[in-house]
């Protein structure tokens, strides 16, 4: 795990089946060299974002049993949704596993 995630790790603990998310830099606006900003809204679905999973909730309690969830620290994944919070400098999302909708491979 790199440090930045064992660093995040100690500040924030996702409970349940709760993922946080920091979203992929790739998946920002981009200039080009003429100065043209090109929004995200042109390349990608409006209602998703990329990102990378930086902390995993033990997951959620189905029948008595506590089931996993099914992406861990350093996944790409796609997600919608999600609640935006500011730790230190740097900005994340905290989702539900229900709200990711793939992983990236």
């Amino acid at each position: 795990m790199p440090t930045k995630q064992k660093d995040l790790s100690k500040k924030l603990k996702p409970l349940a089946d709760r993922v946080l998310i920091k979203e992929d830099a790739d998946s920002a606006e981009k200039k080009t060299s003429g100065g043209i900003i090109i929004p995200v809204t042109v390349d990608e679905d409006k209602g998703s974002k990329r990102g990378i999973v930086m902390a995993v909730g033990p997951g959620r309690h189905e029948d008595g049993k506590l089931v996993a969830p099914s992406v861990k620290a350093g996944d790409k994944v796609l997600f919608q949704w999600g609640d935006k919070i500011k730790v230190g400098e740097e900005e994340y999302y905290i989702v539900r596993e229900a709200e990711i909708l793939a992983v990236i491979k």
